[in-house]
């Protein structure tokens, strides 16, 4: 599972790792469960139905199917499933009854939702399991704790029967080896403060933590702590530039916030670092992200 807070680009590192997961020929799922329809943008696709298609093919022959979970269908799928109810089920789409049901108990869609993730990570075919691993794009970390606390929500829900047998299986594959949440963040003083929240929540909610991934990592373009303008105009001069007063002085400024800005992200990747989990730095990428820089992080990843 990938969180971060919006706009640390976790769309982007739950995209590049279900494609790095793939190399060698293996299978990965890639879920979204926001209704953004963030995989289907990045991919430059027509939004993804309910329907696990295929999105990218990878090195030895492996491949990336997308899903991106709706909570109607899923608990059309799950009535179905469950009750029996087919066409009832559907009948009742049609005058709100599950849009209400999602909306009065909000716990339920979350169960629907991870529900959804746990069937397809344990779904087995021919004494196989049909994916290698299953990446979801999971909530950000404001909401990412009680996402995944499905258990506590639903007990509120319902003391048996199928949701509760549901949701104790969705919260012991939840807490279990087989699943990790890696958090992404930018070195920027909220979104690491909320990196370093959910880690905490997560923890103490017993759901393994992965890595710390820090994305959109700029290269230190200077050293020191000042730049002066006796040093710009030199630097100007001997590069056989124009040394003009208002050209230094702009030059000395944006040295300057450069550094600064260097020293804030220093700090916060100390921060960082004093949890003791493992981390990994992800480059910001000159182009934006497109198909090659999902396949540069991709590989950025794998080999971390």
């Amino acid at each position: 599972m990938v969180t971060g807070k919006g706009g640390t680009g976790k769309t982007s590192v739950a995209a590049a790792l279900a494609l790095g997961l793939a190399a060698g020929g293996r299978r990965t799922l890639l879920v979204e469960v926001e209704g953004r329809q963030g995989i289907a943008q990045l991919f430059g696709l027509d939004p993804l139905p309910y329907a696990e298609k295929r999105i990218a093919g990878t090195t030895g022959g492996g491949e990336v199917r997308a899903l991106a979970v709706d909570p109607e269908e899923a608990l059309l799928e799950y009535l179905d499933m469950f009750y029996k109810l087919g066409a009832a089920g559907r009948a009742l789409r049609k005058v709100g009854a599950i849009d209400f049901a999602t909306t009065i108990a909000p716990g339920l869609r979350d169960v629907l939702l991870t529900g959804k993730v746990k069937e397809a990570t344990t779904r087995a075919q021919d004494g196989r399991r049909v994916y290698d691993a299953v990446v979801l794009d999971a909530p950000p970390t404001g909401r990412i704790g009680r996402f995944l606390n499905v258990t506590a929500e639903t007990a509120r829900l319902a003391k048996m029967g199928p949701i509760k047998t549901q949701s104790e299986g969705v919260s012991s594959l939840l807490r279990s080896p087989m699943t990790a949440v890696h958090v992404v963040t930018l070195l920027e003083e909220m979104p690491v403060q909320e990196s370093l929240d959910a880690i905490a929540e997560l923890t103490d909610l017993h759901i393994p933590v992965g890595r710390i991934i820090v994305n959109g990592a700029r290269p230190a373009l200077l050293t020191g702590g000042k730049v002066t303008k006796a040093e710009v105009k030199r630097g100007l001069t001997a590069a056989g530039l124009p040394a003009a007063t208002a050209t230094v002085s702009q030059l000395t400024a944006e040295a300057q916030a450069h550094l600064t800005r260097r020293e804030l992200e220093e700090s916060l990747r100390l921060e960082l670092a004093e949890l003791g989990r493992p981390m990994i730095e992800l480059p910001q990428l000159p182009g934006g992200v497109d198909l090659d820089g999902l396949d540069d992080l991709a590989a950025r990843l794998l080999h971390a």
